[in-house]
């Protein structure tokens, strides 16, 4: 069973193109939603705890704005944070894919904005990251979350570019405002059901 690491910046259409996978039939792990709902367990909770204090949680809810406010200016302290909760992730992955490949799936897809920075493409056998114009990423993602143009600018300044993901990545799928995204993953989905398994 093949792992594809699935990544893009804000606003590039990532979640759009995990929603296609889906569609077609393709288990999907969401890496961010698993990681808020891991670090809500007494394992992690404890390592946050110790990191942020008891701030960090508002009784059984995890305070992201109180944690994003702390690690934003301070990189050691994300750093540290990362390095209490990526491993949790990875072997949380590790486990669903396994149950996955019992279940006879020919490949899963790790939803994951990081991929690339915190090397989690390590464990995948393929990578496709989406790209768009970063003018169209801007305007999406304000709509989106309700931000200033420039709050998303800040967020995208501590992203890896279109560019340097495109270079690591096995597979580019492009998502501007005329390009059609569902035929590109429609294709992937072929590569990934065999013909590229057979070289």
């Amino acid at each position: 069973m093949l792992k594809i690491g699935l990544t893009g910046g804000i606003g590039s259409g990532k979640s759009t193109a995990a929603r296609v996978f889906r569609a077609l039939g393709v288990p999907v792990y969401d890496s961010d939603s698993r990681a808020k709902e891991l670090m809500l367990t007494d394992t992690l909770r404890q390592g946050i705890i110790s990191l942020f204090g008891d701030r960090a949680y508002a009784g059984d809810r995890l305070d992201t704005t109180y944690i994003a406010g702390k690690v934003f200016t301070d990189k050691e302290l994300l750093v540290k944070l990362n390095g209490v909760v990526h491993p949790s992730v990875m072997q949380d992955f590790t486990k669903w894919a396994d149950a996955h490949r019992r279940a006879g799936y020919k490949y899963v897809v790790q939803e994951n904005a990081i991929l690339f920075d915190h090397g989690f493409d390590a464990a995948m056998d393929y990578t496709v990251t989406i790209s768009a114009p970063v003018r169209e990423r801007i305007l999406r993602a304000a709509r989106r979350d309700g931000r200033e143009s420039s709050d998303i600018e800040s967020r995208m300044a501590n992203q890896l570019t279109d560019s340097q993901r495109e270079s690591r990545a096995d597979f580019t799928v492009r998502n501007g405002e005329r390009d059609l995204i569902v035929p590109q993953i429609e294709k992937l989905h072929g590569l990934f059901m065999g013909e590229i398994v057979n070289g």
